[in-house]
């Protein structure tokens, strides 16, 4: 099992309206993920919401993921997630983006996709959720089409490339990144297993609840014959909440601290494409939280959160890999967090739990990434009369061929 950072740009109460504090929270997160990466951390994801207040003030994870990938060597980052909706971002500009962010990354770009959080997020774009899916649907099979043709055009429902155009720049080195897709329902799971595409998955329920979703997308993939991209990446990815600190007791403290489930309440009022839990707490009610000791025990025993010393959080791992997570991603920083528990977390998490799970020094992504087959010639269609150049700068980096 491998582990990852969630980062959504979380900005409860009123700072969400002071900029201030929106400049600090973003600066501080981009921070964590830095910070991850001598720890033995594999994966950072960096959200992609708009207009969602409080709940995510990160809108465009291409610009930070660059930042972030100037200031780190191995940790892979990631989109969770790229809206593919033609109206919100273009398929072609899609393509260059995520082409150019393998290129800034060293190949360390993970391409999380998906159809945006709900009704209140998509008409932000003059949108509504029921159309997403046939969008998603149209749009992700040409953005392969784009990275390996010179000459792509396309006459969809959604969008249209009219006459032939060499989409730029093409992703670095072998194949492309690793896809992966927002998954809430089985039906979801289930057809990202058949696609071969990663699943992330958004929990908010006992761990073992995710059981059924997980079986149905490894069965999916057990079936898949022909892949969206050019490898097959079978991968789980589940978030939840860790509160790992050297101090046992503060860690509790946390975990029951007022405004725990604050953050709850809000993707209860904003994720219209989730089933609500029964008797979901929808902002700006009062979230509940945890009352007592043993509310805290069963919430740990249950598999709603990780909380507790280096030794204590291994103890309770368990029933995440037994679910069949590949990835286990925490979103941070969890309400009760100070800014420098979150660090202290991030680095006794992982000098002295992700090492005992995973042992590989390889991303599952990059060995998956190795096995790319080209789906697509490099011309649709040879064009006629085709001419060449005869001469070139001398500086150019490659000759004419032949």
């Amino acid at each position: 099992m491998e582990f990852g950072l969630f980062l959504n740009g979380y900005l409860p109460g009123p700072a969400a309206h002071d900029r201030d504090a929106e400049h600090a929270m973003l600066m501080r997160e981009l921070q964590y993920a830095i910070h991850a990466d001598s720890y033995n951390w594999k994966y950072a994801w960096f959200g992609e919401h708009h207009a969602l207040t409080e709940y995510s003030h990160m809108s465009a994870p291409e610009v930070t993921i660059p930042y972030v990938a100037a200031r780190t060597e191995r940790i892979h980052l990631g989109s969770a997630i790229i809206n593919l909706s033609p109206k919100v971002n273009q398929p072609t500009r899609n393509a260059e983006r995520v082409a150019m962010l393998d290129h800034v990354t060293g190949g360390r770009f993970e391409f999380g996709t998906g159809r945006g959080a709900g009704e209140h997020e998509m008409q932000t774009f003059d949108l509504h959720t029921s159309e997403t899916k046939e969008m998603w649907d149209e749009v992700a099979p040409e953005l392969i089409r784009m990275w390996e043709t010179r000459d792509y055009e396309f006459e969809g429902q959604f969008f249209r490339v009219p006459d032939p155009h060499n989409i730029l720049p093409k992703p670095y080195g072998v194949g492309h990144p690793p896809i992966w897709v927002g998954c809430g329902n089985p039906g979801t799971f289930s057809k990202a297993g058949e696609l071969g595409i990663g699943a992330i998955a958004f929990n908010f329920e006992p761990v073992m609840n995710l059981k059924g979703r997980i079986d149905a997308y490894k069965e999916g993939i057990s079936n898949c014959t022909e892949p969206l991209g050019e490898f097959v990446n079978d991968n789980v990815l589940m978030t939840n909440a860790v509160i790992c600190l050297a101090d046992g007791k503060r860690a509790r403290e946390i975990a029951m601290s007022p405004g725990r489930g604050y953050l709850n309440s809000m993707v209860s009022l904003y994720h219209s494409t989730m089933p609500k839990m029964p008797g979901a707490i929808i902002w700006p009610d009062t979230p509940r939280g945890l009352r007592d000791e043993s509310e805290l025990d069963y919430a740990i025993e249950a598999g709603y959160l990780l909380c507790g010393t280096p030794d204590q959080v291994l103890e309770q791992i368990d029933k995440y890999q037994a679910v069949g997570t590949d990835q286990l991603v925490f979103g941070i920083p969890n309400e009760g967090f100070e800014h420098e528990e979150v660090l202290e977390m991030i680095e006794l998490f992982g000098k002295h739990v992700i090492p005992e799970y995973d042992k590989d020094p390889v991303h599952r992504t990059a060995k998956a990434r190795a096995t790319a087959q080209r789906k697509h010639p490099e011309y649709s269609k040879l064009p006629d009369g085709l001419r060449a150049p005869t001469v070139i700068p001398a500086n150019s980096l490659l000759p004419l061929e032949g």
